[in-house]
């Protein structure tokens, strides 16, 4: 009897553990398996006669460690990074701060909502060359195409945040009698940190995509030189080791950026 229940509590643990453990390591078993057949259909798709411009990642691979070693990224990156953290600041600054206002102020959103709305629907990719007949070829420039890419994101995130607020807390807020400062920090801005939260992240991926795309039509410098160069030179490994690391910045950025929402706002646990 004794041995029956230890097997029985033994068997419960065991539950236990996995239902607590089992989540967070699926979920990294299924993003490994993914990432392991992206670059299996990759390598089978570069070894196939479909394009000379597409190499094996097994190619692409052996080039990245080379532009490791070898200083190119550095070199690079030493270049693209001081405006792409300038820009990223601004857009984050001035899009929270532009979507929280228009979102509480209204003649605020009369005026500024009809312009972001145009900012992001348009082809703001096709003005970025526009850019270099005011402000010429200099890092002003990448800081410019990084705000108009990415400002409009935070700022429309912002706004809808704060207008999905729960209007039965701003009633219980207005019956407590609180004041219209405290509404908006202990009511408003908590209600709406989720989508100001996913708007910061949507504004750091059209900052890298500012960043490149500035680099590639604007300025012969930084990873977007580094692009152009080695699709001139027919270095297409080295083309897509430079593609491939951007992409790497930019997931391992917005992954710290979910980690610190997550610190900052933990989730209640049942």
């Amino acid at each position: 009897m004794e041995n029956q229940l230890k097997y029985s509590q033994t068997n419960e643990n065991s539950k236990l553990n996995i239902t607590k453990v089992g989540p967070k390591t699926s979920l990294l078993f299924f993003r490994i398996i993914s990432f392991f057949l992206v670059f299996l259909i990759w390598e089978l798709a570069g070894r196939s006669d479909i394009s000379i411009a597409f190499p094996p990642f097994s190619k692409v691979f052996l080039a990245f460690i080379e532009m490791i070693l070898s200083g190119e990224f550095v070199e690079a990156y030493a270049d693209s990074l001081p405006p792409l953290l300038i820009g990223l600041l601004i857009t984050v600054v001035g899009g929270v701060i532009i979507g929280v206002s228009v979102g509480l102020v209204r003649s605020a959103e009369w005026f500024i909502m009809p312009l972001l709305i145009i900012f992001q629907t348009a082809p703001v990719s096709a003005l970025i060359p526009m850019l270099t007949y005011i402000y010429g070829i200099s890092d002003t420039s990448k800081i410019v195409a990084i705000v108009i890419l990415g400002m409009p994101l935070v700022a429309l995130n912002s706004y809808k945040g704060i207008q999905s607020t729960n209007p039965s807390l701003l009633e219980m807020s207005a019956s407590f009698l609180a004041s219209r400062t405290n509404t908006i920090i202990f009511v408003i801005l908590p209600s709406a940190q989720k989508m100001i939260f996913a708007g910061l992240r949507l504004g750091i991926s059209g900052a890298f995509i500012g960043i490149v795309l500035a680099e590639l039509l604007i300025t012969p410098t930084g990873i977007g030189d580094l692009i152009t160069y080695n699709r001139f030179i027919a270095r297409y490994d080295k083309m897509f080791a430079t593609i491939v690391s951007i992409l790497a910045i930019a997931g391992l950025t917005l992954s710290l950026m979910r980690v610190f929402e997550d610190w900052l706002f933990p989730k209640e646990k049942n």
